[in-house]
């Protein structure tokens, strides 16, 4: 006689699963959301000089999409990584890193309309909201019509928080100095992929973030409307 009942087939098949599970290492939670992006070229075809000599501020654009490694280049020059610690292409004080950046896609080939923010750590996109918010920008912008021509706008916005943390007081001039860094990365980088990029301030800001759906503690600092220059 066995010292306790035998249990059901059926409930010992249960545990032995429940047992197998709980030994299998966990795998990190993917979803069709999530885009990773194409490597950036860290190489170039132009020197900065001449893109600092070409730069303008653009407001009217072609019909044309952004290629996403396109997109690729110029999210990577706003706040992309580029040390294995976690440092990026704009400084930030303290390494605290405040920015938050994420794009409003209308023509961009590869996505779909709609919001994505953007990871620097994994150089990749993750969907917040679906469907042409362009025009919605536009709108809250004080009617700034060619936001919604451009093929992409990029939201740059801020936890300032991070860095009041250690620097108090002054850190709204910090966060300001980076986001001016990062925007002029952006616009730099347009220029030598032969785009045309334009800062846009001009805003109601409360609107402005819950189209961008922010996080709390998130505000929008600027947008910037990004494509391909109309011909003139």
């Amino acid at each position: 006689m066995p010292l306790f009942p035998l249990a059901p087939a059926g409930t010992l098949l249960a545990l032995a699963a429940v047992l197998v599970l709980s030994m299998t290492p966990s795998q990190p939670r993917t979803g069709p959301k999530l885009l990773r992006l194409p490597p950036p070229d860290t190489i170039g075809r132009m020197p900065v000089e001449r893109a600092l000599l070409l730069r303008r501020s653009v407001r009217a654009y072609s019909a044309r999409p952004l290629a996403l490694q396109a997109v690729s280049q110029l999210l990577w020059a706003a706040q992309g990584t580029t040390t294995p610690d976690g440092r990026r292409t704009a400084p930030s004080a303290g390494g605290l890193n405040p920015l938050e950046i994420l794009l409003v896609a209308t023509r961009v080939e590869g996505l779909s309309q709609g919001l994505y923010r953007y990871s620097s750590s994994t150089h990749s996109l993750d969907l917040s909201a679906a469907g042409r918010l362009a025009p919605l920008f536009a709108k809250a912008s004080l009617d700034q019509d060619f936001i919604a021509e451009a093929a992409a706008v990029v939201v740059f916005a801020a936890v300032e928080g991070r860095t009041a943390r250690k620097y108090g007081s002054r850190s709204s001039r910090y966060v300001h100095f980076e986001a001016g860094a990062a925007s002029e990365n952006l616009a730099l980088e347009a220029v030598a992929l032969g785009l045309g990029a334009v800062v846009v301030g001009a805003f109601d800001d409360e609107r402005v973030a819950k189209l961008a759906r922010l996080r709390p503690g998130e505000r929008p600092l600027f947008l910037m409307a990004v494509g391909e220059p109309a011909v003139e």
